[in-house]
């Protein structure tokens, strides 16, 4: 499935929200969101719109930890 071009930070951190994430702390531009069940976290930089680059290697990281199809959470983050 087609990654998402259009994509902020604000619309990303409330999809992985859905997940259970949640920001734990800000330095600068970057945002920290961690995980509890096991425990995992991202950084995500808080920028209008995220680069494809960047967002791929988000959704790459989360399906792996959360051992889910890359699709099925892009299917998700776009709900």
């Amino acid at each position: 499935m087609k990654l998402p071009r259009d994509m902020d930070a604000a619309e990303l951190i409330k999809a992985l929200a859905r997940l259970g994430y949640k920001p734990v702390r800000q330095s600068g531009s970057h945002i920290r969101l961690q995980c509890d069940g096991p425990v995992h976290a991202i950084t995500i930089p808080n920028h209008r719109l995220l680069r494809v680059g960047t967002l791929a290697a988000i959704i790459t990281d989360v399906a792996a930890q959360q051992k889910m199809d890359r699709d099925a959470l892009i299917r998700l983050l776009r709900a």
